[in-house]
C-alpha cells in the first residue's frame, strides 16, 4: 500500500494537489466580492507538549517508542478538523488545540492497553482517522486532563475478511476511502461510499460520523451497510452485530454508529458490499424550478426507482456550477440541474436509466445527456480545494446541512436561506442542493459564499447560529451526516430533549466513567 499523504495543517487534501483560482475566474469573484488577498501565516507551530514522562514512558510500553510522537509538525496536522472555521484559526497560526502526543495502535489489543493507560494517567484520547471533521469533532476539552492523545489508527488498515456468500466484508478501522475500495477491488466487490471526503476519510470516522455518500441512493447511508462492529471502551471491549436482523433488544450497533470517539474506538467494522460494478453512467436533467426537481425526486424515491446517484441543485447554484456571470445572486435562466448517476451491470444500467428517464420526461425534466454528469463525476471531490483557493482572495465559504420529511422541505429551505442571506448581510450568495433523498424525505446541503469581515470567525459563527436556529425552529434536524461535534451541541440538546440527554450521559458513565473519550464533544 502507498505511503499515506499527510494533509496540510492549514488546508484540505493533499499540499500537492491544491490550486489557484483559474484565472478566468477572478474576475467574477471580483465582481461579486472584491479581492482580498489573505495569506496564512507561515511558521506556526503547536503550544509544547505537556504530556509527563511517566505516562510517555507508559505509551511507549504498549506501541513503542517509535509509534508515540511529540513532533510538533504532526502534532499540528491533528490539529481540529477541516471546517472553515478550523482553517481560519490555522491560517492564522492558532494551534492551540493540538493533542500533546500522537501514538499510533496496530490492533485492537494494543487499543485496550492504551485507554488502560489514558485512565491510569487522566489522559484524554481523541481517536483519529482522516481529520475530515467540519464540526469540531476532534478538539477536546482538556482543562481537566494531564494532556491529550490523538490516537492515531493510520496503522490498522487491513482488509480482514470478505465473505462472498453473505457479501460482507469487515476492515479495520484507518482504512481511508481510496485504500478500502483499492482492497475490495482484488475480491471483485465494492463498499460503494463516496462522500465528498472520501480521499482521506476512514473507516472508522464513517461508521463513527454516521456518514452519508455520494451514492446513498443506490449502495445507502453508511450507517445503513454496517452489519457488525467491535468497539473498545474502558468498561471493555464489546462486539455489536450477529445476525443480518434480530430481535434481540434495541440494536446496539445504533449507540455506536454516530458516537464520534466518545464512547468508544471503533476497531473493525463489517460492512455489506456489492459486486463492482461493470458501467457507471451519470446523466443531466435541467427542471425549470427546485420544486419541480424535488417533487421528481420524490416521485422516484416512492415508486422504488431511485437510481445509484441523485443530486439536484437550486437555481442559484445551478447557475454558479454553469459559470454564468450575469446570474450572480440570481437565478438566470438556467433552471436547476440534477444529476443522476447509474451503477452496475449494463443490462441493469440500461433498465434502470430506461425506466427513470420515462418519469423524468413525464414530469417535465430534461434530458441533457451524460456531458453533464461525467462533468460533476469528474470534480465530485473538489469543492473543498476550490474553498481553500477563495479563502485566499478572502472570500469567506462554509457548508452546512440538515434533513427533514418531504412535507417540510420547502419551509425548511426557505427558513434557512432566509437565515443565511440575513445574517451575512447584502453581497452574499446562499446556494443549496438535495444531496440525499429517502421516500419519507430528503437532506438539504447549503453552500454560502461572501466577502471575509474582520473578524471572519463572528462573522461566520452568527450565521451558523441563525441557519441552525431556523433548523430546529422547523422541526428539522441540526445534522444529515456532518456530525455533532461540539459545533452543534446547543442545538442537538434541543432536538433530542432533556430525556434524550439524560439516556446519553447515562450511557457515557457506563462505558466511560472517567470520562477521557473525547471529551466536550457530543454529549450535551
Amino acid at each position: 500500500m502507498t505511503e499515506q499523504i499527510e494533509m496540510h495543517a492549514q488546508r484540505w487534501g493533499d499540499p500537492a494537489a491544491a490550486t489557484s483560482v483559474p484565472e478566468e475566474a477572478r474576475g467574477l469573484i471580483e465582481f461579486a466580492f472584491g479581492i482580498n488577498e489573505s495569506p496564512a501565516v507561515s511558521g506556526a507551530t503547536p503550544p509544547a507538549s505537556v504530556i509527563g514522562s511517566e505516562a510517555l514512558a507508559a505509551l511507549e510500553a504498549v506501541v513503542g517508542a517509535d509509534q508515540v510522537i511529540v513532533d510538533d509538525a504532526v502534532r499540528a496536522v491533528r490539529t481540529r478538523g477541516k471546517s472553515t472555521p478550523d482553517l481560519l484559526k490555522a491560517r492564522a497560526g492558532d494551534l492551540s488545540d493540538a493533542p500533546d502526543v500522537v501514538v499510533r495502535p496496530v490492533d485492537q489489543a494494543e487499543i485496550e492497553a492504551l485507554l488502560a493507560v489514558a485512565v491510569a494517567h487522566n489522559l484524554a484520547v481523541v481517536p483519529f482517522g482522516g481529520g475530515t471533521s467540519v464540526t469540531g469533532g476532534l478538539v477536546a476539552a482538556r482543562a481537566a486532563y494531564a494532556g491529550v492523545v490523538s490516537l492515531d489508527l493510520v496503522r490498522m488498515k487491513s482488509l480482514l475478511s470478505v465473505d462472498k456468500e453473505s457479501m460482507t466484508a469487515t476492515l479495520e478501522p484507518g482504512l481511508r476511502g481510496p485504500e478500502a475500495e483499492a482492497l475490495l477491488a482484488e475480491e471483485g466487490v465494492t463498499l460503494g461510499h463516496y462522500p465528498q471526503s472520501f480521499e482521506f476519510a476512514t473507516i472508522g470516522g464513517f461508521a463513527a460520523t454516521r456518514s452519508s455518500g455520494q451514492s446513498s441512493a443506490g449502495y445507502g447511508r453508511f450507517d445503513a451497510v454496517v452489519v457488525a462492529m467491535t468497539v473498545v471502551t474502558p468498561s471493555g471491549t464489546i462486539t455489536v452485530g450477529s445476525a443480518p436482523a434480530n430481535a434481540a433488544g434495541p440494536d446496539l450497533r445504533q449507540l455506536f454508529l454516530g458516537s464520534e470517539g466518545a464512547f468508544g474506538v471503533i476497531s473493525a467494522v463489517t460492512v455489506r458490499v456489492r459486486e463492482l460494478p461493470a458501467v457507471k453512467e451519470y446523466v443531466g436533467w435541467r427542471w425549470p424550478s427546485f420544486a419541480a426537481g424535488a417533487t421528481a425526486m420524490r416521485t422516484l424515491a416512492q415508486a422504488g426507482l431511485l437510481p445509484t446517484v441523485i443530486r439536484l441543485s437550486d437555481e442559484a447554484e445551478t447557475a454558479i456550477n454553469l459559470a454564468d456571470p450575469s446570474a450572480i445572486g440570481g437565478a438566470g435562466d438556467a433552471g436547476c440541474m440534477m444529476i443522476t448517476g447509474f451503477e452496475g451491470t449494463q443490462s441493469a444500467v440500461d433498465a434502470k436509466r430506461a425506466a427513470v428517464t420515462a418519469i423524468l420526461t413525464e414530469l417535465g425534466g430534461t434530458d441533457l445527456g451524460e456531458e453533464p454528469g461525467q462533468k460533476w463525476a469528474h470534480g465530485r471531490f473538489n469543492a473543498p480545494y476550490l474553498r481553500d483557493s477563495l479563502l485566499d482572495l478572502g472570500v469567506l465559504v462554509e457548508t452546512l446541512e440538515t434533513a427533514t420529511f418531504w412535507s417540510n422541505r420547502e419551509r425548511l429551505y426557505a427558513d434557512v436561506k432566509t437565515a443565511l442571506e440575513t445574517s451575512l448581510g447584502e453581497g452574499s450568495i446562499v446556494l443549496c442542493h438535495i444531496s440525499h433523498v429517502y421516500e419519507t424525505g430528503c437532506s438539504l446541503y447549503f453552500t454560502v459564499a461572501t466577502k471575509e469581515k474582520e473578524d471572519p470567525l463572528a462573522q461566520w459563527a452568527a450565521a451558523k447560529s441563525a441557519a441552525s436556529d431556523a433548523m430546529i425552529d422547523a422541526g428539522a434536524t441540526i445534522t444529515h451526516h456532518h456530525a455533532v461535534g461540539t459545533d452543534h451541541k446547543p442545538w442537538f440538546e434541543r432536538e433530542i430533549g432533556p430525556v434524550g440527554v439524560q439516556t446519553l450521559r447515562a450511557v457515557k458513565a457506563s462505558l466511560d466513567p472517567s470520562g477521557i473519550l473525547n471529551p466536550g464533544v457530543l454529549i450535551p
